[in-house]
């Protein structure tokens, strides 16, 4: 909790204005009932009206200072606990983006939404009420039982009935409730995650007929949702009508025992109304701080959440004495590398050793799940190997800085990913400083600058949130200008054509020869007419190199090869021109 209480500090001033802002309420509001019964007791008994129109005066007067302490406590807190919000979620945010791909499968994308979102307000109220009702009510509490004992210190005995079975009515509620709040956020993340879902594949859903599934799906997830809010909110339904019963036997004890000291003289009207006053502001003083322990344990459930993905180590750290890397001329080389993403599993990779040479293009080949993918995740280290190592101009790639590594590195993934904003915004997304010019030059190497220039608004015109308004082809093209922006000296292409016509995608690959001259190029694919554009062939099998050299010495020794091939063309020949 030192972790999230060191975001206050930036705003300490405005944490320590709320409070004392909030003092000078308190004062206001527990000098009112006494005020009151001077009124009742000095004026109104005595038909002194001038005595009065002073104390109602001056009522107004404590009143309105009252009421400036609640606003300028209230503006001091929420400017705090805003500010500690954003803050937070900022910081969560830039944790998020330095997790690899296993640290974001270990919380879940929708765990990890919840938890900038849902959770972090959580924790943003917290703040809010500490700042005011923390400060509020504990001062209610010990000043209504200063003021009550001074007007009658044997009527006051009544509270020794009163406060003990509050206090324990909440210490039971704190103890029950911390559990089911954390359930309350699970949840919350369950609904989240069949939403977010939903909505990404919404397409598959209707195309398949799925929405009756997913909608009982959704059903599921929300009803484990209404469960739990209402196994937690169950607890405070019972509590509340408790609580009011013990406040109201008080208020009868208190009208009891008070008529009586009445009636014997022992005490004035107005000191019993001021009396019950002092006596309300005990109790809900009370109920004030079991509902701040109440939803101290609903932020403490949050703020374990969010204390884990701030605690999380990223699974791809560089190390204190990362090495500068300012130019890369292209050189790749894997030695013994082994990799896999389950411990006691197979390894998706292993014995991986191979070289290639700056400027070269080589072509990935091998059947689904061989870990040509994985493969290439090594490279720019979104991935490290269990064994072995992988390195860039003969240097390790696991001590260079990240930053100068994934420069030097353009990647078009095989899931095509676009953001929102505008097509120039996406193009220039690994290198602003682009120009125009070279922006149109990438472009028409990937095939895509006549379909953006034929559009309303060219290459200002809008990308919606992931591409929606481009086809799959589109998509690809867009991604692959993307990355020959940047002008990377290694380029890894996943398959990045599979939507593209076979016609465009010569064109894309003859004009990337071209264009990347000197570039060290990986061209993932599973398409013998494809890999023959490369320099060389690179074949994996069952997560080792099965091969690598040129199409005829692969067609004479390598069996993967061969089967490819075979399973492409027959025994008939492809034609390579």
């Amino acid at each position: 909790m030192r972790t999230l209480a060191g975001y206050l500090k930036p705003y300490w001033l405005f944490a320590v204005l709320a409070p004392l802002f909030m003092v000078v309420e308190v004062i206001c509001d527990l000098a009112q009932p006494t005020l009151l019964a001077r009124i009742v007791d000095e004026g109104i008994a005595r038909g002194d009206l001038s005595m009065v129109l002073k104390t109602g005066t001056l009522m107004f007067v404590v009143a309105l200072i009252g009421a400036v302490g609640g606003i300028g406590c209230t503006i001091f807190a929420s400017y705090a606990s805003q500010n500690f919000g954003a803050d937070l979620r900022k910081d969560l945010f830039k944790k998020v983006m330095s997790f690899s791909v296993s640290n974001v499968n270990r919380f879940h994308t929708s765990s990890l939404i919840t938890r900038l979102t849902n959770d972090v307000t959580q924790l943003q109220n917290l703040v809010m009420m500490l700042l005011r009702i923390v400060v509020r009510a504990p001062l209610l509490f010990v000043g209504g039982i200063v003021m009550a004992v001074s007007i009658n210190a044997r009527l006051s005995s009544i509270l020794l009935f009163l406060i003990p079975p509050i206090i324990l009515l909440f210490v039971w509620l704190t103890r029950k409730g911390s559990p089911l709040f954390r359930k309350i956020q699970e949840s919350t993340d369950e609904v989240n995650r069949v939403v977010r879902e939903n909505l990404m594949g919404i397409r598959v859903v209707r195309a398949f007929r799925r929405e009756e599934h997913e909608n009982e799906n959704f059903r599921r997830a929300n009803e484990s949702l209404r469960r739990s809010i209402i196994d937690a909110f169950s607890l405070i339904v019972f509590a509340l009508p408790l609580f009011i019963f013990i406040v109201n036997m008080g208020m009868i004890g208190v009208l009891w025992f008070g008529g009586i000291l009445v009636k014997n003289n022992q005490m004035e009207i107005g000191s019993i109304m001021a009396y019950t006053n002092y006596l309300m502001q005990i109790m809900f003083s009370l109920m004030m701080i079991g509902n701040i322990l109440n939803f101290i344990v609903r932020a403490g459930a949050s703020a374990k959440r969010v204390l884990e993905v701030l605690n999380e180590k990223p699974a791809i750290e560089e190390t204190e004495s990362a090495l500068a890397l300012s130019s890369v001329k292209g050189e790749v080389s894997f030695e013994d590398v082994e990799f896999g993403y389950f411990e006691e599993a197979e390894p998706v990779l292993s014995d991986v050793n191979f070289s290639v040479e700056p400027g070269e293009v080589i072509a990935v080949l091998g059947e689904t799940g061989s870990g040509k993918t994985t493969l290439m995740n090594l490279i720019p280290r979104l991935i490290d190997p269990d064994r072995g190592c992988v390195k860039v101009d003969e240097t390790d790639v696991k001590i260079v800085k990240l930053k100068d590594l994934r420069k030097h590195i353009s990647v078009v993934p095989q899931e095509t990913i676009l953001f929102s904003g505008t097509v120039k915004e996406n193009l220039k997304w690994g290198r602003e400083d682009a120009t125009d010019e070279e922006i149109i030059e990438a472009a028409k190497i990937a095939q895509i600058h006549d379909f953006i220039a034929s559009l309303p608004e060219g290459y200002d015109s809008r990308v919606e949130r992931g591409g929606r308004n481009f086809s799959g082809g589109q998509k690809q093209r867009l991604s692959i200008a993307r990355a020959l922006v940047k002008k990377p000296r290694i380029l890894i292409l996943d398959d990045c054509t599979s939507s593209v016509d076979p016609i465009t995608e010569k064109r894309i690959l003859e004009g990337l020869k071209r264009y990347t001259k000197g570039c060290t190029t990986f061209i993932i694919t599973q398409k013998i007419p494809t890999a023959l554009l490369a320099d060389r062939i690179l074949v994996l099998h069952e997560g080792k190199i099965a091969g690598f050299g040129v199409h005829e010495e692969l067609l004479k020794n390598c069996r993967p090869y061969q089967e490819i091939y075979e399973s492409q063309f027959g025994n008939g020949v492809v034609n390579d021109a």
